[in-house]
């Protein structure tokens, strides 16, 4: 298990470290790309790079997914994996002095983890109470932090700086394997797939489509709904 932290530690500290010594190496061009994404060039070759992997291996592998697993499996699968997400909800809310939907959290975690068995099932939504998913970004966000510069993730796909703080605390201590947040991410991706690969298509430049969709809609996650296209509201991660 120090193992497995101490990957993810370090796997996390890398990526922050690559992406502080990006922005300090973009800041001092005279003339940088744009001015709102100071790391657009690297931004750039690493979306091209995911959207090879993406279409060469991960939609492969998501296609054969939803192929082999019936709708009601597949249904409980996601079920599950949202569960999951419930905590960070809890915590998240509650550093945004969001009471009542830190109790929702609280609710859903226990009802669907006993009465919808370790959270394959969902009684908790069919029971009204609902889900809004929160998450230490959106915290950040809520108490005045800005987005800093856009980052592109490799495999991970789009984010900020702020984002990736709100992320790292999440991913160094998640009591979760490597293995299993990996399961857990393509689970999230085959629910948003559609929309995922629709961002792009009929662009001028898919990269800013791209970046463009994931700031508004953590801009619209961070005010919960109060301005955005409705369009973009489905393009959430995590």
């Amino acid at each position: 298990m120090r193992q497995i932290h101490g990957l993810k530690f370090a796997l996390a500290t890398l990526t922050l470290a690559l992406m502080f010594t990006a922005t300090i190496a973009t800041a001092g061009d005279e003339k940088p790309d744009n001015g709102d994404d100071p790391l657009e060039s690297l931004n750039r070759f690493t979306s091209g790079f995911n959207t090879i992997l993406r279409k060469g291996l991960i939609d492969p592998v998501v296609d054969l997914y939803q192929f082999v697993t019936p709708d009601p499996l597949e249904g409980a699968i996601s079920n599950a994996v949202s569960n999951l997400s419930e905590p960070i909800t809890f915590g998240s809310s509650l550093l945004q002095g969001d009471t009542e939907n830190a109790g929702n959290a609280a609710e859903r975690f226990l009802i669907n983890s006993t009465v919808g068995i370790a959270g394959l099932g969902d009684p908790a939504t069919e029971m009204g109470i609902e889900s809004r998913r929160e998450d230490l970004g959106q915290a950040l966000g809520a108490h005045g932090v800005a987005p800093g510069p856009h980052i592109v993730l490799p495999i991970l796909g789009p984010s900020n700086l702020r984002d990736l703080a709100g992320d790292l605390p999440v991913m160094v201590f998640s009591p979760m394997p490597l293995a299993g947040s990996v399961a857990q991410g393509t689970v999230e991706y085959s629910g948003r797939q559609n929309t995922v690969q629709g961002i792009g298509q009929g662009a001028i430049d898919p990269y800013v489509a791209e970046r463009e969709a994931y700031e508004q809609n953590r801009s619209y996650e961070v005010k919960n709904g109060l301005i955005m296209s409705p369009s973009l509201v489905d393009l959430a991660p995590r």
